[in-house]
């Protein structure tokens, strides 16, 4: 049987790439943890949320976020594992919830090739509270995606098309809810740490992302 030629990884950034989660992070140092947190476990639709949590950043400043963010600790072997698929000729993308400009701060630290999230609405390098939703496909009919502000099973077909690559050639790691859609679609799908939940829908359940490279 012929081994499958992986072309393109996509990771999930938060608590995958990163130690953590941004605004939980972003939110103890601002001292607004606890509305995020009651937010994150209310039953309000999952896009209007992040809508809700975009407002508690008004007022903050680009680079101040930026720079409560790039504290955030990277995953072990997150380094090795982005200097090893580039050896090998594999792309690499980041697809998060989180803010456009952080995902690429992110990307830019780590030569990863592609980043896709949220736009946080700035004015003069500072947040108005507005977000910008990634997710334009609210209505489809993917099971769970169309109430989340990022679709991810979207973005594995939207890199597959780019990229002029099967789905079956990507691989997706995440380790959320939010990510079970990209781990079903994707052709090998790699739960980082997750629930008992998310490792259901996986092809390979790690806590070390190295595992990866034996798939490529």
């Amino acid at each position: 049987m012929r081994k499958t030629v992986y072309k393109l990884v996509l990771f999930d950034m938060d608590e995958t790439l990163l130690k953590g989660r941004t605004i939980h992070v972003i939110g103890r140092k601002k001292g607004f943890v606890d509305e995020v947190l009651r937010l994150e476990a209310s039953d309000i639709i999952s896009y209007k949320k992040n809508k809700m949590i975009a407002m508690l950043l008004k007022g903050l400043s680009e680079r101040e976020l930026l720079e409560m963010f790039q504290g955030i600790e990277l995953q072990e072997y997150v380094p090795e594992v982005m200097d090893a698929l580039r050896k090998k000729g594999v792309k690499t993308a980041i697809v998060t919830n989180c803010y456009q400009f952080l995902a690429d701060a992110l990307r830019q630290r780590l030569g990863m090739d592609y980043a896709v999230g949220n736009d946080l609405v700035m004015n003069n390098g500072v947040v108005t509270g507005e977000l910008r939703i990634q997710n334009t496909f609210l209505e489809q009919v993917f099971e769970g995606c169309k109430i989340h502000p990022i679709c991810k099973r979207s973005l594995v077909d939207w890199f597959s098309k780019k990229l002029k690559i099967a789905p079956e050639e990507i691989i997706a790691v995440g380790d959320g809810k939010i990510d079970i859609c990209m781990l079903e679609r994707a052709g090998l799908g790699v739960a980082y740490r997750a629930s008992p939940e998310v490792q259901e829908h996986a092809d390979v359940c790690t806590d070390d992302l190295r595992i990866i490279l034996r798939h490529v």
